[in-house]
């Protein structure tokens, strides 16, 4: 017995190195490269809501319970894509100060910001790690909720319109295939877009800032949102207006109406998402 044990030590010494070895190389794994929970979730946390039907606003006669049933009703919304655009700024500013402090960021970091490279449309950009940070915190940013409800009102005419009934369209947006969404009745002949359907009101709200944070045409608003980002400075809606020259072709008027909308309703109460943490 002696004899076998002395042959078979060798090897047991072999394993148990090859042991010490593997669990050494996995905590240096670990320690090198910490898997973050929200970079393996898409780097966003899922708006907490649950979708309910949109109230009846055209049998409201008060127009003051029309308008506070309105925002009620849409603020939640509005609420959730904003948090879910701030707990990616965050992760975009620790990953910015990661770079600047010359930290080589890991694959869950990296594939987190190739996800958000699509989802803002910078996929055709040829940038850095450094420039890409920097160009997604410029489109990752919140819409505050006082412009936001005061476009909704204006393009739904209060919730009423048949877009925002049967589309849940609440912000006039448009497709171009066909089957898209809803013909609107006054289309000029030989016009081939259609005002497009959502599946839900959620879905509404997200496509409209996404469309205000990533379209040429809204490049005056976010200039505007970075300038007071870097002053320090709350994102509110009547600044933000300002920026919105493209959105209708009542240009200037469009957003006087806006702010007066804005300013009226005391809308900017409501502007509390909007500081970074």
């Amino acid at each position: 017995m002696a004899k076998n044990a002395a042959v078979y030590r060798p090897y047991i010494t072999y394993l148990t190195l090859l042991l010490i070895m593997f669990i050494l190389a996995l905590l240096f794994r670990r320690e090198a490269e910490p898997v973050s929970e929200e970079f393996i979730l898409g780097g966003f946390i899922e708006p907490e809501i649950i979708e309910s039907n949109i109230p009846d606003f055209a049998s409201m006669l008060d127009v003051q319970e029309k308008k506070d049933t309105f925002f009620s009703y849409l603020q939640p919304y509005v609420d959730a894509v904003n948090q879910r655009i701030m707990s990616q700024r965050q992760q975009l500013l620790n990953l910015r100060n990661k770079t600047q402090q010359g930290v080589t960021l890991n694959r869950n970091e990296m594939a987190f910001l190739s996800e958000l490279r699509v989802d803002y449309e910078l996929e055709e950009e040829r940038l850095n790690t450094r420039n890409l940070i920097n160009r997604l915190l410029k489109r990752a940013d919140i819409i505050p909720s006082s412009l936001a409800l005061a476009q909704a009102a204006n393009e739904s005419a209060w919730g009423t319109s048949r877009f925002a009934t049967q589309g849940k369209n609440f912000f006039g947006q448009w497709c171009y295939s066909q089957g898209c969404g809803i013909i609107p009745n006054q289309r000029p002949s030989g016009a081939s877009y259609e005002v497009r359907s959502f599946d839900s009101v959620l879905d509404s709200v997200e496509s409209y800032i996404m469309n205000l944070n990533t379209f040429p045409s809204y490049q005056h608003l976010r200039d505007i949102r970075l300038e007071l980002r870097e002053e320090g400075q709350p994102i509110d809606g009547i600044t933000l207006s300002e920026g919105l020259d493209s959105y209708s072709q009542r240009g200037d008027e469009y957003i006087e109406e806006l702010q007066s909308m804005i300013h009226s309703n005391n809308l900017l109460e409501l502007d509390t998402i909007n500081r970074e943490g």
